[in-house]
């Protein structure tokens, strides 16, 4: 009950990349940075348990880019093609690859990060990819020119990677839909439907994550444009409860988000974020617990799993460990008042 566990991604120790910057080049090349990465996944899986957390991740170590990481294995997306577009309905501007024909696999992507991973936890583990309508939004497209069929192409790769995921071990299989807070009307149109066929047929337990993104200058600035409620997910969250989806995972610390909301995902799972990652402050333990608290209002503990915002790559290492342990250590205070500890 009220099992604890993050968004995805954990800072990078100063010797594998440059702190505080998200995507930042790999400082090591070759076998060293090969060893680098299976040393930064240890040290963030050390720092979960240590802290507490039940459901662990490798901290999305051996990723440059959530997104990119993903496609650096599709045939058909050249990254020598990179262009430069407006992404999540133009907020800001990123430098992506191009799709140049038919996307597949060259390759399994991600099975040798979730094998090692397996390998060095006793604790369940989960593994986030990029969901398919995040990863249209971050390309540019010259070859389906259709997003929906794009999506639908990445939905079917991805799908074939997560049934090889899950049969390694995998407990938790996370797909990042921020872009699901932005294309209202797609969700709608398509979204859901390439969601779906994402997780088909896949066995372990199978998770959405949907946010206001990192606290980068430009997150910030769109969020003070949202008023005084943030209501996008009053039109996500029902057909997101008629998906296929086990759990999926919202903003709730430090957001405008009304948490009655929460009602609309009867029948999931729900990642309540208690975490605000938007800032340096290490909230306590009591702040993290009344979080929770509010969430029970509306979703029954055995289905409450607290969890962070988002990702915390871009904070300071000793910033994201304090909110690692006030995660685990406020929802013990709830479990305990429940009779659960």
């Amino acid at each position: 009950m009220l099992w604890t566990t993050i968004a995805g991604s954990l800072p990078k120790p100063a010797w594998l990349a440059k702190p505080g910057v998200l995507w930042a080049p790999w400082r090591l090349e070759g076998a060293e940075l090969a060893e680098a990465k299976h040393d930064a996944v240890l040290v963030a899986l050390r720092e979960q348990e240590a802290a507490g957390i039940d459901v662990v991740t490798d901290g999305e170590q051996s990723r440059q880019h959530f997104v990119h990481g993903f496609l650096e294995a599709i045939e058909g997306v050249d990254f020598t093609r990179r262009q430069t577009i407006g992404i999540r309905a133009d907020r800001y501007r990123a430098e992506v690859p191009t799709v140049v024909g038919p996307v597949r696999r060259r390759r399994p992507v991600h099975g040798d990060e979730v094998r090692f991973a397996r390998a060095h936890t006793a604790r369940r583990l989960k593994f986030t990819m990029p969901g398919p309508m995040t990863i249209v939004d971050t390309l540019a497209d010259e070859h389906y020119r259709d997003r929906r069929r794009l999506a639908m192409e990445f939905a079917r790769l991805l799908n074939e990677e997560a049934r090889e995921l899950a049969a390694l071990g995998l407990d938790v299989l996370q797909l990042d839909e921020p872009a699901f807070n932005v294309y209202l009307d797609d969700v709608k149109a398509w979204g859901i439907e390439a969601l779906n066929a994402a997780v088909s047929g896949v066995p372990c337990k199978t998770a959405v994550h949907i946010c206001y993104g990192y606290g980068i200058p430009a997150n910030l600035q769109w969020k003070a444009t949202l008023g005084g409620e943030w209501r996008q997910y009053e039109e996500t969250f029902p057909v997101l409860a008629s998906s296929h989806i086990d759990q999926v995972s919202l903003e709730c610390a430090g957001s405008r988000v009304p948490v009655s909301l929460l009602g609309l995902l009867e029948g999931k799972d729900v990642m309540v974020g208690a975490i605000d990652v938007a800032n340096d402050v290490v909230e306590t333990a009591e702040q993290v617990a009344a979080t929770i608290r509010k969430a029970l209002g509306f979703v029954p503990p055995e289905r409450l799993y607290p969890c962070t915002n988002c990702g915390m790559v871009p904070l300071a290492r000793e910033v994201a460990r304090g909110k690692l342990r006030a995660l685990a250590a406020g929802a013990a205070l709830v479990r305990r008042e429940l009779g659960a500890a």
